[in-house]
């Protein structure tokens, strides 16, 4: 016989029949039919050459082999497990976000993967889809809506209010509350890979509008301190991302804008990228 060919249902059958010491209510506890645990546990005696129960006794026995099998399947059973749960603990997704992470469903998330033993790393980068699309994270964050190629899933997880960021030396600055359509004829910056806001964020935008782009949102706040144009970013920003030479305004009758999770489908995502998916 090699090892190989006792398996671990063999070894969890055994165990359940040792500890019920009845065939019925062990073959419950295993959601098994009485016949199929017979079929296992003479199946396991075949394949280690020896006899575990005895058969001649009215109340359930195990021969000596079988007693002393059972102290050496317990031990592999229980280290077996141990690792498993070990493994589970330290099982880790990998969150990628570009700025802002919506801390209050973040929070929520990581607490309730957490208590089934995951662990979460986030990283911060400037294109969170592509960064999925490399293999470099699990999960993607954005806020830019765009067209997800078919081998990527996402989901909306929250909507978030919008404010206005200008310059400290702009006249808006000191100018009250704005109306959203009246921004429209301001020079616009433009975060074109992660931002929430482009020039067509508006219905009806000034002809001539002057944008200035940018990839990342470090870039897009110098650039708005240095009134290079003004900005639209979630009110999150101003409790996450003061800037000395940056105000931020409300604009209430801004349109509000939506934060997106996605994740991998081909090839089917590991267990635990599917478990924080299911708390997230």
């Amino acid at each position: 016989m090699a090892a190989a060919d006792v398996e671990l249902r063999h070894l969890r059958a055994y165990l359940a029949l040792c500890e019920e010491r009845n065939y019925t209510r062990a073959a419950h506890r295993l959601h098994l039919t009485q016949p199929s645990l017979t079929r296992t546990i003479q199946q396991l005696e075949r394949l280690l050459d020896c006899r575990l129960v005895e058969r001649s006794s009215r109340r359930f026995e195990l021969t000596d082999d079988g007693a002393r099998f059972l102290t050496h399947a317990r031990r592999i059973v229980g280290d077996l497990d141990t690792v498993v749960a070990d493994l589970h603990l330290r099982s880790v997704v990998a969150v990628g976000f570009s700025w802002l992470l919506p801390d209050t469903w973040f929070a929520t998330a990581r607490t309730r993967f957490e208590e089934l033993g995951g662990r979460v790393q986030i990283h911060r980068v400037d294109d969170p889809v592509a960064a999925l699309l490399g293999g470099r994270v699990d999960i993607a964050l954005y806020r830019k809506r765009i067209r997800l190629p078919r081998t990527l899933a996402a989901r909306r997880i929250c909507t978030e209010r919008r404010v206005l960021a200008v310059s400290t030396r702009s006249r808006l600055a000191e100018a009250g509350v704005p109306r959203w359509q009246e921004l429209a004829r301001y020079p616009l910056v433009v975060n074109t890979v992660s931002g929430t806001t482009d020039e067509t964020s508006w219905e009806s935008a000034e002809s001539g509008r002057e944008i200035v782009t940018c990839t990342n949102f470090d870039e897009w706040i110098e650039l708005i301190a240095a009134d290079r144009g003004i900005g639209v970013v979630p009110e999150l920003a101003r409790a996450r991302a003061p800037h000395p030479g940056v105000t931020y305004i409300d604009v209430p009758d801004a349109p509000p804008s939506h934060v997106y999770l996605a994740w991998r489908v081909k090839p089917v995502p590991a267990r635990s990228v599917q478990r924080f998916l299911e708390v997230a």
